[in-house]
């Protein structure tokens, strides 16, 4: 009889649940996905090309070092290439950081409604994930610097948060840098970063600080979802590290392709991100008339707080039976609330007339 165990920490983890695709008894075509905050205008036509153009090299490994995207998002945001690191999704960047700072005995602190995959990625570390309140559903930094100490290795803050859609700003964000211990890193999650006007998503904070990392995505506002590239902004002695731990073709090549010419397309980023706000409003406005309020959202989705949990599930099921899914959050301490992505016109229109017909219905 054997006597074969995982690693302390990996059976404590809940297995991550993707939001849904399809529902029992929808025809495919009356499905509306609103549960992964995908972008619904899809990717920039020049990444679909560039993407198609790799059909006839597959049997080629990719580039080991992404210089070509490097470059590309070193341009693009005005970013020195050589402290950039490309992962499969940000998610990757988050699970390196883990694997090379955090181990037994060490914490992790991240915030009470904040992305599952923190706490997975310490937990797989062997680490302890440390879980900090919020200040109704926004990141409190007085919370995070009383919960540091000599025990804590990284600290991760999504800005936009994910999923509430609120951030905090500058200053709040330097101060924690500041405030944290010197053996600390501050990792700044930047996924919906995009969708924020005149945001860098903490580059200038990284350039300032030697314990700063910034991760962003693809998956988000360029549509790459399918493909899982992400990228990170750090200080050398962090990149050097991370592509110490990393798989050396971690990114396949028609990815590359496709995320360097997305990146490049900024025309098609700005009208996606023009759209989005526009559209952001429309929903939030037309629940908020419906009374259903939401936090004022920085990101694709918006955050649909009802009375009870009861509610919120029964509104969850009502959208269901009209095609539609959102994505049920009490698994991040939310039970009564419903995330809504951000889709075009016509599904905004269509998710706001289907709660008006459930709220007139439970009235």
């Amino acid at each position: 009889m054997t006597d074969i165990r995982p690693q302390p920490g990996i059976l404590d983890i809940a297995l991550y649940e993707g939001g849904e695709s399809a529902l029992p008894g929808v025809p495919p075509e009356r499905v509306l996905k609103l549960s992964s905050n995908e972008n619904p205008f899809g990717p920039s036509p020049k990444a679909i090309e560039a993407y198609q153009a790799c059909a006839s090299s597959l049997h080629r490994y990719p580039s080991s070092d992404h210089r070509a995207l490097r470059a590309a998002i070193g341009e693009v945001h005005g970013l020195d290439p050589d402290r950039i690191i490309c992962g499969a999704g940000s998610d990757e960047i988050i699970s390196l950081l883990c694997q090379a700072y955090a181990g037994p005995g060490d914490e992790v602190i991240h915030t009470e409604h904040g992305f599952a995959m923190y706490r997975i990625s310490a937990l797989a570390a062997g680490a302890t994930p440390v879980e900090v309140r919020e200040r109704e559903r926004v990141t409190d930094v007085e919370a995070i610097l009383a919960a540091a100490n000599e025990r804590t290795r990284l600290v991760f803050i999504a800005n936009p948060n994910n999923p509430t859609g609120t951030m905090i700003g500058g200053n709040a964000l330097a101060r924690l840098a500041d405030g944290l211990p010197e053996h600390a890193l501050l990792v700044l999650d930047g996924a919906y970063a995009e969708f924020v006007e005149d945001y860098d998503g903490g580059a200038a904070l990284v350039e300032a600080r030697d314990n700063v990392v910034m991760t962003r995505t693809f998956s988000k506002i360029y549509g790459l979802g399918g493909l899982r590239v992400g990228w990170g902004y750090a200080p050398r002695a962090v990149i050097d590290v991370l592509n110490r731990v990393r798989g050396p073709f971690n990114v396949s090549g028609p990815a590359l392709a496709a995320a360097e010419a997305a990146v490049r397309d900024r025309d098609y980023t700005a009208r996606c991100a023009a759209e989005n706000r526009r559209l952001r409003a429309m929903l939030a406005e037309g629940l908020a008339r419906l009374g259903v309020p939401s936090d004022t959202s920085q990101a694709n989705f918006v955050l649909a707080r009802f009375p009870s949990a009861a509610e919120a599930e029964a509104c969850d099921a009502w959208l269901r039976r009209e095609g539609i899914i959102v994505r049920r959050v009490a698994g991040y301490g939310l039970p009564e609330a419903l995330r809504i992505t951000v889709g075009d016109e016509e599904a905004v229109r269509r998710v706001i007339a289907a709660v008006r017909d459930f709220r007139e219905a439970t009235a």
